[in-house]
């Protein structure tokens, strides 16, 4: 396989809304990355992704995009961006950007002009149709609930939105839809960024006639994957826009792919595929309910480990996976798949020892790396995220009461990532000096940079030294392409497996259960390379007490 540029790198996600306030309005801003490059830099961050800061009327977060050429003046300007581009560089670390192609905001112009002549130039630019017997066109759900048709007022007309009415999809079958798009991909990449996050991008391609499909809940709709999953051809859009961008400049790009068929996984990652590599949601998918947050199944922990072992090894020999445990769209990782009894550093740690060393490039999200938890709201009026309200409806509308449905959401809202970054234990957690869009977690006062960076043994710390390892001359090379080789599978609270290339092995052995572990030893010496714990060893066997996890060079 190609060696990547970027296979020994750790790479940070930034939500820019929560990151740091420099003006004092409650909202995140570049200034404020600029501010906190030396500490990413002293994290041992190689790639920043920011999440999206284009103009936009903040629907969805600023995934509603209303000028893809312009920063909202909630983050600045572009002359900030240009020297937050600059300092990075001067920093040797490099800013991916997000992409958010597949829509855009009803406030961009091309969509404004399409209102104003559906039939014109700009109509073909999104997906306007009539109406089927004075109903919607088909009986797509939307990603955030409600049909996916949302009517054109004054005429007999509906356009297609795959996540809010407010976010219509863009037409990709018009070649002048797909120029539009190339260029400005390429404007940005001629700025001096190293490539993109892609959102959602598999939505791209529709199926020609928009068919209905067999209901999938009492709302009489189908899910809108439903139609996703029955479409052929999203490769070819795909290779386009690599053709035509991101393979002029050797770009970094990472796919947020879901619904991808089975046998199509060489296609997006592997040594030609449409991308350099894409996020593994092994976590997400195995707690997706089958119409909701509200029926989503709980977190289990041999089934995730399972599930990860599997990817892992399907991805052997022919790419490599961006490796999370959180991100903006999902819960702390944290407070997800931790046990109780382990929410605390040790367990934390461990977390990370498990994340840090698969085989792929790690995404570290802001807050992570402290530990940061989920909040809990005690009303929905606390949350602000779109898809967490429209959540909290359908488990009403299924039969829970209040306090049961605001339980699903203080579980998995999006809102749980994007709080504030704890920066100090000042007010506010040192993120504003005004009031924060979103509240700060309580916990800010344990659980803060500034402490965390004074605690040899903080969450902090550990991660700063585990970062160390993976990246230090003797084992990265092992740890950017080294075979992975799932270990201790027979123990149903054990995560471990081997890193081997060519006479390096390396074993990460984890214990999420509550009980010590005994697992036999099958080498002679072994020499610790990190532990979360006062961890030692025997010849012949390793002992894990309760959140302990050990990287062991065999």
């Amino acid at each position: 396989m190609k060696k990547r540029w970027w296979l020994d790198k750790v790479a940070y996600q930034i939500y820019p809304k929560s990151f740091k306030d420099t003006n004092g309005d409650g909202i995140g801003d570049l200034r404020g990355i600029i501010e906190k490059l030396d500490y990413l830099k002293e994290l041992g961050i190689d790639i920043i992704w920011i999440s999206p800061v284009y103009q936009s009327p903040f629907v969805d977060q600023g995934y509603d995009i209303s000028d893809y050429y312009k920063i909202a003046e909630q983050f600045g300007t572009m002359e900030d961006f240009d020297e937050l581009l600059a300092e990075a560089k001067k920093r040797n670390m490099e800013i991916i950007m997000d992409l958010v192609i597949n829509h855009t905001s009803d406030q961009h112009e091309w969509f404004q002009k399409a209102l104003a002549d559906p039939t014109g130039k700009y109509g073909d630019y999104y997906y306007f149709r009539k109406g089927v017997n004075g109903k919607v066109p088909s009986n797509y759900r939307s990603y955030f609930g409600g049909s996916t048709w949302e009517p054109v007022q004054g005429r007999d007309l509906y356009y297609l939105h795959a996540f809010a009415k407010e976010q219509p999809d863009l037409n990709w079958e018009n070649p002048e839809v797909k120029k539009e798009l190339f260029d400005m991909v390429n404007w940005w990449l001629d700025k001096g960024i190293a490539g993109f996050r892609i959102d959602a991008i598999i939505n791209i391609k529709k199926h020609p006639e928009l068919p209905s499909y067999e209901p999938d809940g009492d709302d009489g709709l189908a899910d809108f994957t439903t139609m996703i999953a029955d479409t052929e051809g999203v490769g070819e859009l795909l290779e386009e826009l690599k053709t035509n961008t991101f393979d002029k400049y050797g770009a970094f790009t990472v796919g947020e792919v879901f619904n991808m068929q089975e046998d199509k996984l060489r296609e997006f990652i592997g040594d030609e595929g449409h991308f350099s590599t894409m996020f593994d949601f092994s976590g997400e998918v195995l707690t997706k309910g089958g119409h909701g947050w509200y029926d989503s199944p709980k977190h289990d922990f041999k089934k995730w480990r399972d599930m990860v072992f599997k990817t892992q090894l399907k991805a052997q020999g022919i790419g490599y996976y961006a490796n999370i445990i959180e991100n903006h769209d999902e819960p702390r990782g944290a407070s997800r798949y931790l046990p109780e009894g382990l929410r605390n550093p040790k367990g934390i740690k461990m977390l990370a020892c498990v994340n840090l060393f698969l085989r792929g490039i790690p995404f570290i999200y802001q807050g992570q790396e402290i530990g940061m938890q989920n909040f809990t709201a005690a009303d929905i009026s606390e949350f602000d995220d779109i898809n967490t309200k429209d959540e909290y409806r359908r488990a009403i509308d299924a039969g829970l009461n209040k306090a049961q449905a605001l339980a699903v959401c203080n579980e998995r809202s999006r809102d749980h990532a994007r709080t504030p970054m704890q920066w100090n234990n000042a007010d506010n957690a040192g993120f504003t000096k005004g009031t924060p869009w979103l509240k700060v977690n309580k916990n800010y006062q344990e659980i803060n940079v500034n402490r965390e960076e004074k605690d040899p043994e903080s969450v902090l710390n550990f991660y700063k030294e585990a970062i160390r390892l993976r990246k230090s001359e003797a084992y990265k090379e092992v740890f950017a392409t080294g075979e992975i080789v799932p270990r201790f599978t027979e123990f149903d609270k054990v995560f471990a497996y081997e890193r081997i290339l060519e006479n390096k092995h390396i074993l990460i052995a984890a214990n999420f259960g509550a009980e010590e572990v005994h697992l036999d030893q099958e080498w002679k010496e072994g020499t610790l390379l990190l532990s979360n714990s006062h961890f030692s060893n025997n010849r012949k066997e390793i002992k894990l007490s309760s959140g302990e996890a050990a990287i062991i060079l065999l």
